[in-house]
């Protein structure tokens, strides 16, 4: 059936303006609303802005007054018909006298998942589901990764040079990008529930992990270190109480954490004879404490972990406009694969001018 375009208008619309959530409402999604009154008109729009404020589809009925009557909502996910920390949003939408809902996709979260819809119908409401799907699941990939799996979206993110480097063969790596892509990477990290690397970039980089920029978001600082080896002194131990460091750690080695845990940061001894497995066992923690998205810093052997298990949802890139040879290392360390029909497949380009710089954003092909 052919979709009217100005339908598929407001629906991008909607879209739109639901990524102005993105980093202030996880662990919730992200969710755009168009009200249009009985007469094809524009009335309001709003979105889901902070995690326990009204959703979306309530702060668009604030703006119409009472313009609701008779009208069309467009909304990007599902409606609530639960009470969490908001009230229903269904109930909300009866009220208004709207009568047509037209949804991008269902929402999976279990007290959801298919009853918001079956509630405005039962209602008398005319529900129309499935329009823009595609571009719903993109938007919320994080989100409905944890909801189906209750794992974060995990990026990788590097800077490299021409010639596929992130440091000389020295070590040197301070400044591989650009002020402008770092600048970014600040704007992402303001974004996101945790940034994450090894106890490697620890000892020769000694970074805060902060978004220096600010951002919506604190992120937690988060330090892979099977050994338990880590400096005595650095940046992120002298700055634990003020910023979370949660630092993962294999279970017989955690006694030599303690003077970390005693300067604040948070040990989380796991249990697991393979690294893979380790690897695993964080995840699943950062997805029980409700993080959505988690930033992988490096170094290589970190990254090329995260590539060995699949664990990698989306990739950002920055590539700098210079080359510096030799035996230099590389981005991704690791197992790797041993035949080119087993290499990661990614997808969905994007490719930014960042000068001198260039941004490559991409995302894992799933099967």
């Amino acid at each position: 059936m052919m979709v009217p375009e100005v339908d598929q208008q407001w629906m991008r619309r909607a879209l739109e303006i639901a990524e102005n959530g993105r980093g202030y409402v996880e662990p919730n999604p992200l969710v755009g609303a168009v009200l249009i009154d009985r007469s094809g008109q524009f009335v309001a729009e709003g979105w889901h802005q902070r995690f326990g404020g009204p959703h979306a589809e309530v702060e668009a009925f604030r703006q119409a007054g009472e313009r609701t009557v008779g009208g069309t909502l467009y909304v990007t996910l599902e409606p609530c018909c639960h009470y969490g920390k908001t009230p229903p949003c269904t109930e909300a939408i009866i009220a208004a006298g709207i009568a047509r809902v037209v949804v991008a996709m269902l929402d999976p979260f279990p007290q959801v998942a298919g009853k918001g819809k079956q509630r405005l119908e039962e209602a008398g409401i005319q529900v129309e589901l499935g329009l823009c799907q595609q571009a719903a699941e993109r938007l919320n990939a994080p989100y409905l990764k944890r909801i189906r799996t209750g794992l974060p979206w995990v990026i990788g993110k590097w800077a490299m040079t021409l010639d596929g480097k992130i440091a000389t063969a020295t070590g040197e790596s301070r400044w591989i990008s650009g002020s402008a892509a770092r600048q970014r990477v600040h704007e992402l990290r303001g974004k996101v529930d945790a940034i994450l690397v090894g106890a490697k970039t620890v000892w020769h980089d000694d970074p805060q992990l902060t978004a220096r920029l600010g951002g919506p978001r604190r992120p937690a600082r988060v330090v892979l270190t099977r050994s338990g080896c880590l400096p005595e002194t650095c940046q992120l131990r002298a700055t634990a109480r003020a910023d979370a460091v949660l630092v993962f750690v294999d279970a017989k080695n955690a006694e030599r954490l303690k003077g970390w845990a005693d300067d604040g940061a948070e040990i989380l001894p796991i249990v697991a004879d393979d690294p893979r497995h380790f690897l695993d066992r964080v995840l699943v923690e950062l997805g029980r404490r409700q993080m959505t998205n988690v930033l992988v810093e490096g170094g290589a052997g970190v990254l090329g972990a995260f590539h060995d298990n699949d664990a990698m949802d989306e990739l950002w890139v920055f590539v700098a406009p210079r080359t510096v040879g030799g035996q230099a290392p590389p981005p991704i360390a690791g197992t790797g694969v041993a035949r080119l029909a087993d290499a990661r497949l990614w997808d969905e380009w994007n490719v930014e001018s960042v000068p001198p710089d260039l941004l490559l954003r991409t995302r894992r092909r799933r099967s």
